[in-house]
Parts: structure tokens; C-alpha cells; sequence
């Protein structure tokens, strides 16, 4: 078990949340459900915790009904390989949610995620400061990321 996990709110959701990205990360794997007993707290058999795994990554989703809301100052980064990833990942977790500018996307449950190809990030840290510049100017412009488009605003130099 890792030591330190996110531990995220849903506002009564988790469970739906937690199947949702089962549907879209391979290999998720669901884990503890805890649910309320008659001590509470909440509803006798209502899902209070749900422990998944993305990508080898242990999460732990709350189930509670409350005002507190997900932000931009949390958000979870997915590595994309390729326009390919990119694409999809954003498609998916785009629907029923919120494109964003930079390659952001809040999803439908309101979590916040970087859909970012690793070649922004090797643009971006270029040892030429032209092409880190032309990288970092050209996904300013963007809301999904596209990597051809990308490319050619750093060879434009």
C-alpha cells in the first residue's frame, strides 16, 4: 500500500465516479468498499468508501453529500504517449464535463485533470529557450493539446 493516497469527496457519487474510470483507464482495479452500518455514518448500506487503482495508483473515493467542491488547485496529471492518448482520454474524460484551455478538462463528477502529451513537456523544457518559448506560446492557444500543431510552432523558429 502506498503511504500517502488521494482521498477524494464525491458529492454522493463515488460509486458512479469509480465505475466511470474503470470504463476509461485500462486496468483499473477496484478494491474495499466500505459501506454505512446501522451506526452510521449515513444510510445503512450506503457505499461510504470506495479504494480503486489507476495505473498502479491507489485512490480512495468518499461518498457524502456535500457543499465542498472539487478545484483547478487539485488536478491529476495522465501522460500521453501520442496524439492518440491524447484524443482519447480527452474524449473521454471531456464528456459530460468541461474542456478547459492548456489540455484541462474538469469531468462530469467535477475532478480536474492534464491531459499532456510528453512531447509538450520535452518542448517545454528544450534547452533552447525559443523552442521552450514557441512550445509554451502554441498550447496558450490550445485547449486540447495537439501535437502536430505543436511541432510546427517550434520549428518555425
Amino acid at each position: 500500500m502506498q503511504k500517502i493516497s488521494p482521498f477524494l469527496w464525491f458529492n454522493g457519487n463515488a460509486e458512479e465516479a469509480v465505475n466511470f474510470y474503470a470504463t476509461v483507464f485500462p486496468g483499473t482495479k477496484i478494491g474495499k468498499v466500505m459501506r454505512g452500518t446501522s451506526a452510521g455514518p449515513g444510510p445503512e448500506g450506503q457505499v461510504l468508501t470506495i479504494g480503486f487503482e489507476l495505473f498502479g495508483r491507489q485512490f480512495t473515493a468518499f461518498n457524502y453529500p456535500s457543499e465542498f467542491k472539487f478545484t483547478e488547485a487539485v488536478s491529476f496529471v495522465v501522460d500521453c504517449k501520442d496524439q492518440a492518448e491524447v484524443d482519447y482520454y480527452w474524449d473521454c474524460l471531456s464528456e459530460g464535463g468541461e474542456p478547459r484551455d492548456c489540455g484541462w478538462v474538469r469531468d462530469r463528477f467535477g475532478l480536474f485533470w492534464q491531459i499532456t502529451p510528453t512531447r509538450l513537456i520535452d518542448l517545454m523544457t528544450d534547452p533552447d529557450p525559443g523552442i521552450a518559448a514557441r512550445a509554451a506560446t502554441a498550447m496558450m492557444t490550445m485547449q486540447k493539446i495537439d501535437i502536430a500543431k505543436l511541432e510546427r510552432a517550434c520549428a518555425a523558429g
